[in-house]
């Protein structure tokens, strides 16, 4: 079963959103609780950086990047959103995803990659870890969903060809 992994464009949006709706039922991918519209989606995150996962020509995942702050000075820091459809997990289209972002990221002269995963999501944290993610906090109730407060494990990932890693 071949995988192939293209740029994420608007017409993927009706796929893109199922994954991340089916993402966001397993209460522990996101502390998002509603799909955005594709707007609101488009507006948060990078334009470059987004990739689709096309398997038996459907999109099985996708990746993207969120810039964490507006500030000039973060302007090499992203964080990082991998989801997986479903069907399709266990495949290690997740860990493909990631590596082609990582070296997508480093293209656009990103030197610093984070993840804030829940600790209960055991595969995206072993994914991250695998592709030279260090955990660096534990953060504690850092917010609620469903009315339970949730702790998540933060992730960097610090380039070796872009900023100081290099």
């Amino acid at each position: 079963m071949e995988i192939i992994f293209r740029p994420m464009t608007a017409d993927d949006w009706k796929n893109v959103s199922e994954i991340y709706r089916q993402g966001i039922e397993t209460g522990n991918a996101t502390f998002q609780q509603e799909i955005p519209t594709y707007t609101d989606w488009d507006n948060g995150h990078l334009k470059n950086c987004r990739i689709v996962a096309i398997k038996d020509n459907e999109v099985a995942g996708w990746a993207a990047l969120t810039p964490v702050s507006g500030r000039c000075v973060y302007a090499g820091v992203a964080e990082v959103s991998v989801y997986v459809a479903d069907k399709n997990r266990g495949h290690k289209i997740g860990h493909k995803l990631l590596e082609k972002l990582i070296i997508e990221s480093e293209n656009e002269k990103l030197w610093t990659l984070q993840a804030g995963i829940f600790p209960e999501n055991i595969a995206s944290l072993k994914i991250h870890e695998a592709l030279g993610f260090r955990k660096i906090g534990h953060r504690e109730r850092i917010g609620q969903m469903n009315g339970i407060w949730r702790d998540i494990i933060l992730l960097e990932r610090r380039s070796k060809l872009i900023g100081i890693g290099q």
